[in-house]
């Protein structure tokens, strides 16, 4: 089991809500934290209040003027679309600036246990806004609290800073704050930008000496196709720049029944997934690890039992993937969704992948995809391309 282990909540993060039609509905994270709730897998960890991020902390990564339009928009809710605010995706709401400093410090409390050792691993689930930039709104996302995270590290004095982000979509917004800096490693494993928002991540984008890394899949990739991705990828990146810290956002839009995305993953390639990254995470960065949600659109089928198995996992008590959900927890979605449940949790794959070192195929899409991130960034650090 690993050591202390934190889940930043308070049910106030739930008032980060975009309106009822919305995708991104947060009682995808009720769900989620009821579910864990129910499980016992809270038992497990230490579950710690926060506090909103305050401006200063909110300037380590986003202009002063966008944080004083954000607080425009938040006492009105009148649009302000030089911020981002008042489109299909950023709706205006009042309250928007309290909602989205509070997900940015439940991120921060997770980044600051680590780092202090208070805990060896930290988890947000209702953060991962990858796409917020410095002085706009995008994608959902107001503040960047992932990049938050980073910089708050970094200025603590952090020499190396890795971030993993798994999300169907690129992670744009963290890889421009740190496209130039050396001390932060940005590994994106996401849908082709070809034919998914927001258009970039490919893998000719390298940054400074390959601090910006880039794995664009093909849609359709499936669990078998994405993990031999991100072995053939994540690992040896990781193994090379030797952070202090592994910072991650997990996003499980990457599943078959995302509505908003086309990868084929199962929730048993996401759990994999989650294994990899607890082991890399003791392997690479002392264990000292900060996990955040992110995407994931699939309300009650997907969302719940991801983030619970990941809570779980990095708590060191691994949910048994035939485990039922609890009567109590399907009861709940019924009343606060009207939909049924799933009753287990599992989608009942067993996730397998063929190592990249036993060959590739130049035919296959999914190897091509792989061997164009290696040709471009491993070089940079040293590695040799060729499996």
């Amino acid at each position: 089991m690993s050591d202390a282990v934190r889940v930043v909540w308070d049910d106030a993060l739930t008032s980060y809500d975009f309106g009822p039609q919305h995708p991104l509905a947060p009682v995808r994270v009720e769900l989620t934290m009821a579910l864990a709730r129910e499980l016992g897998v809270l038992d497990a960890v230490e579950l710690v209040g926060c506090a909103p991020a305050e401006d200063d902390e909110l300037g380590l990564v986003h202009e002063r003027h966008y944080i004083d339009a954000v607080k425009r928009v938040s006492k009105t809710g009148r649009p302000d679309l030089n911020a981002g605010l008042g489109t299909p995706d950023n709706p205006a709401f009042v309250g928007v600036h309290e909602a989205s400093a509070l997900v940015a410090g439940a991120t921060l409390a997770a980044a600051r246990a680590v780092w202090l050792g208070e805990a060896e691993h930290a988890i947000n689930v209702a953060g991962g806004l990858h796409h917020a930039m410095p002085a706009r709104a995008s994608g959902f996302c107001v503040y960047n609290d992932p990049g938050l995270a980073i910089a708050w590290l970094l200025e603590q004095g952090a020499s190396k800073v890795a971030y993993v982000d798994v999300d169907v979509h690129h992670g744009d917004g963290v890889q421009a704050m740190f496209y130039d800096d050396p001390r932060v490693l940005t590994i994106s494993l996401h849908e082709s930008p070809r034919t998914l928002f927001p258009g970039t991540g490919y893998p000719e984008e390298t940054g400074i000496a390959g601090s910006a890394v880039n794995v664009a899949l093909p849609a359709g990739c499936g669990d078998q196709g994405w993990l031999r991705a991100f072995h053939a990828v994540v690992p040896p990146l990781l193994r090379e720049f030797d952070a202090q810290v592994l910072v991650s956002q997990q996003g499980c839009d990457s599943h078959a029944l995302d509505p908003l995305a086309n990868l084929m993953l199962s929730l048993d390639g996401q759990r994999t997934a989650y294994q990899e990254l607890h082991k890399l995470a003791h392997e690479t960065a002392g264990g000292r690890w900060v996990a955040t949600g992110g995407g994931g659109y699939e309300l009650v089928q997907v969302v719940p039992r991801a983030w619970t198995h990941l809570i779980a996992e990095a708590a060191g008590v691994p949910v048994d993937p035939e485990t039922r959900t609890p009567d109590e927890w399907r009861a709940f979605v019924r009343q606060r969704t009207g939909e049924v449940p799933p009753l287990t949790m599992t989608d009942g794959r067993n996730p397998e992948y063929r190592d990249i070192a036993q060959g590739f195929d130049p035919a296959d899409p999914i190897d091509r995809a792989i061997m164009a991130t290696r040709n471009a960034v491993f070089p940079l650090h040293g590695l040799d391309p060729m499996p």
